[in-house]
């Protein structure tokens, strides 16, 4: 849990700097490339957790592999490496996201379905999403068999539950009483 507090202050910090230099954006487009490739390559990760490697290699291969990154990006490697936390990064590029986002008014909106979504049941999720949002909505999907059909809807802190699991489980409970 510590070091999720610690990331959030990193991210906010790293946010308020990109905001200073006018580089929210770009920082946002390194964040999520950073993000995406930890999560990616299990080697990359294995090898920024690793407490045996010393802290001055992990910042050079991070300069190396993300050569092309804004200098505030490459400023919170430099800071990451003077306090020794490269372990924290990808939970800091993914809480930088988020803040990113929540500045700009954009929420994510977590759909499960049972199979990979159309563009057509993505059409009819964004028009009943509006219904009960009016930011702008990026839709993350998740695929999960066990739902059978339908699909589970997370906005924040409310859910709507459309799925042939839960009307099956619904229709047995009535059944049994």
């Amino acid at each position: 849990m510590a070091s999720t507090r610690a990331a959030i202050r990193y991210a906010k910090a790293i946010l308020e700097i990109a905001g200073s230099k006018s580089a929210e954006k770009a920082v946002s487009n390194d964040m999520f490339s950073i993000a995406t490739t930890l999560q990616n390559n299990q080697e990359l990760s294995t090898f920024i957790q690793n407490p045996t490697i010393k802290v001055e290699v992990k910042e050079s291969a991070l300069l190396e592999v993300f050569a092309g990154v804004n200098q505030v990006t490459k400023s919170l490697f430099r800071l990451l490496f003077e306090n020794k936390r490269f372990e924290i990064l990808e939970a800091v590029a993914i809480e930088y996201n988020k803040a990113f986002d929540e500045m700009n008014g954009v929420e994510t909106a977590k759909v499960i379905t049972a199979i990979a979504m159309t563009p057509a049941l993505e059409a009819k999720v964004l028009a009943k999403i509006a219904t009960f949002s009016d930011k702008k909505i990026t839709i993350e999907n998740t695929i999960d068999e066990s739902i059978i059909g339908g699909f589970i809807l997370r906005i924040g802190d409310k859910q709507y539950n459309a799925s042939v699991a839960n009307r099956l489980q619904v229709l047995k409970r009535e059944l049994s009483n």
